[in-house]
């Protein structure tokens, strides 16, 4: 007979895990001897093998007594069962490891890699880091309103960086947040954001951008905070007719087709569905976002 320290001994574990699987109810405690001791057979010597060989398989330590008891078909099933829980597992941490590398580069905190990229593009344009900055923020937002179309609204703000106009803009924001409210530069970003807003009404690129009322005022208050300058340029285009900013609430039909860069010849609907900022967003209905309105504290 076996005392508590060769039964560990002969299983390969400690005596504080025989006494734990007792505790539990997976290893049946013997009767003490004489002298107040435990004493094991081999049976005991068996079960704690085949314990310990199912808890270092990945076997949770809740589902060991039910395989024990188990006969060969509900066995083999019971594994499986718990393989499949294990590679679940597995792919979960393997998820939160590679969440964890993007974290650690600071700029994909809750940030898809498309929007990473952009940023990175803007950077190569000469845009301002703590400009940069604020369009982060402003897009960490946005993807978690719409996180299924970020990566189509990302593309699309990539192809309308071809723009001149486009690029002038974010050349003029790199300093206005410093501007003043008379400045004289913000009547000249006052006048490429209209002309980037008839182009995309006079394209059809409206329609509805997945964003709540309460969500739009928040952008809207961030944008307008964020310089004298900003407050002006939306000043500047509700006196021209235009009326909102993250979600344009009226298009000036006697502004279209007639600022200078304006394209296409079509007419604004009767009831204009709310306008994107520069740039516009893609033609369908799920993805027509207000990119710039959201991405950028000048436009």
């Amino acid at each position: 007979m076996l005392t508590i320290s060769q039964l560990a001994g002969y299983a390969g574990v400690t005596a504080r895990a025989v006494r734990y699987y007792h505790q539990i109810g997976l290893l049946p405690e013997p009767e003490r001897d004489d002298s107040g001791y435990r004493t094991y057979g081999a049976a005991a010597v068996v079960r704690l093998i085949r314990i310990r060989t199912l808890a270092d398989a990945g076997v949770p330590l809740a589902r060991v007594q039910e395989l024990l008891d188990a006969g060969p078909e509900e066995f083999a099933d019971g594994v499986q069962e718990v393989d499949k829980e294990l590679r679940a597992e597995v792919r979960r941490v393997q998820d939160t490891r590679k969440r964890l590398a993007r974290l650690a580069a600071g700029e994909h905190l809750a940030l898809p890699q498309s929007v990473v990229g952009y940023l990175d593009r803007l950077r190569g344009l000469g845009v301002q880091e703590r400009y940069i900055e604020m369009e982060r923020d402003a897009w960490i937002m946005v993807a978690a309103q719409v996180p299924h179309l970020i990566d189509s609204v990302i593309a699309k703000k990539h192809e309308d960086l071809d723009s001149p106009d486009m690029v002038k803009l974010y050349s003029l924001v790199n300093d206005a947040l410093d501007w003043r409210a008379d400045d004289p530069r913000v009547v000249e970003l006052a006048d490429i954001l209209e002309r980037l807003r008839i182009r995309a009404v006079e394209a059809g690129e409206t329609g509805a951008d997945g964003f709540d009322d309460q969500f739009a005022a928040l952008m809207d208050a961030t944008i307008v905070e964020s310089s004298p300058g900003a407050e002006r340029v939306l000043a500047i285009l509700e006196e021209r007719g235009w009326k909102g900013w993250t979600r344009i609430e009226r298009v000036p039909v006697d502004r279209l087709n007639t600022q200078p860069g304006s394209v296409g010849q079509h007419a604004p609907p009767e009831e204009p569905d709310p306008l994107p900022g520069p740039p516009s967003e893609p033609d369908h209905a799920d993805a027509r976002l207000r990119r710039d309105r959201a991405g950028a504290v000048a436009g």
